[in-house]
This record gives structure tokens, C-alpha cells and sequence, in this order.
């Protein structure tokens, strides 16, 4: 049985990746800030709940030493995110961002997911087929960002895509340094969630597919990779 935690699951991507996941037979911890939510998902989706906060290094040690003491994870997806707009759902654009408004963005998308990351490896080094899921986003590639041509290049957001540029280091630097692992960035496309303002263009359903795929990769897949459901995408 493989034993998944997914961050920020209860509700959007991360939820959708627990469902599809549960059916395909993973035993799907989902990692909630809110008790109440996290309860109420964990019953619709039959997953076991775990209280976490990634931007708190407290609440992750908990979830960690609470999923260890349960017999320990295969599969870690590093879903939860932010996308740092304003409260008229306005994107901060280069004019106006600011380094609190950056930091707000990255303590989420990466400090928090470097801190879950850091924690859940002992976990991960003692599976038989460990994975690491980073969710990212194109507009983290810095080719598209360059390319006239690409809906990337006409995002005026600063925070997320630096973000997200940041999450894809990350995840080629790990790649690297534990090559037993798959650990692969992959975009889920523009989804209609909470994230974005609900302004997105595809399903929670289309969404998930590139995760739920990445998450249930075998020992002698791809690793270091930035994967779209449409293959993959230029750094």
C-alpha cells in the first residue's frame, strides 16, 4: 500500500489529487490549516487527516513525527501555494509589488515547502519507491516568461512566478542529491480555484492529472523533470 501526504488538500488541486489518488489505492493523508475543513474533506474523501501549516515549523514537525509514528510515507506532494493577489483579485504587478508582498508569496510556495520537504525525507529515504511531487507553474519557466508568443509572457505578476521559478531549483537541486528518489515540478494548467480567484480556464479534474500521474511515477521514471499533461516544458 503506498501512503501519500498531500499539503493544502482540502480543497481545489489539492483535494482533487487526494480523490483521484484514493482511488487508485493510496492510503491519502491530507495536510489541512483548519480542523474543521480538514475534517469535513478527510469524511467526503476517506482520507486520514493531518494538521499542517507549512509556514510553521512547529506544525510541521507534528504532522512529521505524527505520519512517522503511523508507519511513515511514500509520497509527498507539495501542493499547497498562494498566489499573493490583492483583495480586488488584481495581480501585484513589477509597479507595485513589494519585498513583504514577495515574502507573504514565498513562505509558502518556498520556504514552507523546503521546510515539509526537509522533514518528510527520513520518511521518504526508508520507502522502497519514494516520490516527491512539487507543484509548480509555467509561468515559473523563464524561457516562456521571454517568449512573446506564450500566454506566460503577457502575466504581470512578480511574486508567483518568481515562486514558482524558485520551486523549480528546488526541485532539480533535490533531484540531484537523492537520485533513489523521483522528484519532479509539474503545471497543472490554468484550473479554476480559490488560488486564482476562481478565474481559471479547466477543471479541478483536468487539473490534477499531471499530479496524480507524476505522484504514482515508478522507481525507473522520470526524476529532476517539469512535466505539464502535455509533456513537458522548456525551464
Amino acid at each position: 500500500m503506498t501512503t501519500t501526504l498531500i499539503t493544502g488538500a482540502n480543497k481545489g488541486l489539492g483535494y482533487e489529487t487526494a480523490r483521484q489518488l484514493i482511488a487508485a489505492g493510496h492510503t491519502v493523508y491530507i495536510g489541512c490549516r483548519n480542523q474543521q475543513r480538514g475534517q469535513d474533506a478527510a469524511q467526503r474523501l476517506g482520507a486520514r487527516l493531518v494538521m499542517l501549516d507549512v509556514t510553521d515549523d512547529n506544525s510541521v514537525a507534528a504532522a512529521a513525527q505524527s505520519i512517522a509514528d503511523d508507519g511513515g510515507l511514500d509520497v509527498l506532494v507539495n501542493n499547497a501555494g498562494v498566489e499573493g493577489r490583492r483583495e480586488n483579485n488584481s495581480i501585484v504587478d513589477a509597479a507595485t509589488v513589494t519585498a513583504d508582498m514577495m515574502r507573504e508569496v514565498f513562505n509558502t510556495n518556498v520556504f514552507g515547502l523546503v521546510c515539509v520537504t526537509h522533514a518528510f525525507l527520513p520518511m521518504l529515504q526508508k520507502s522502497s519507491a519514494p516520490v516527491i511531487v512539487n507543484v509548480s507553474s509555467s509561468l515559473g519557466s523563464v524561457s516562456l516568461a521571454n517568449s512573446p508568443g506564450s500566454p506566460t509572457y503577457h502575466y504581470a505578476g512578480v511574486a508567483y512566478p518568481a515562486s514558482k521559478s524558485a520551486v523549480n531549483m528546488i526541485t532539480v537541486q533535490f533531484s540531484k542529491q537523492f537520485p533513489a528518489m523521483r522528484i519532479n515540478a509539474v503545471e497543472p494548467g490554468y484550473t479554476n480555484t480559490d488560488l486564482n480567484g476562481r478565474t481559471g480556464t479547466q477543471t479541478v479534474e483536468e487539473g490534477a492529472r499531471i499530479i496524480v500521474d507524476m505522484a504514482q511515477v515508478s522507481p525507473d521514471g522520470p526524476t529532476g523533470g517539469y512535466y505539464s499533461a502535455h509533456g513537458t516544458i522548456p525551464w
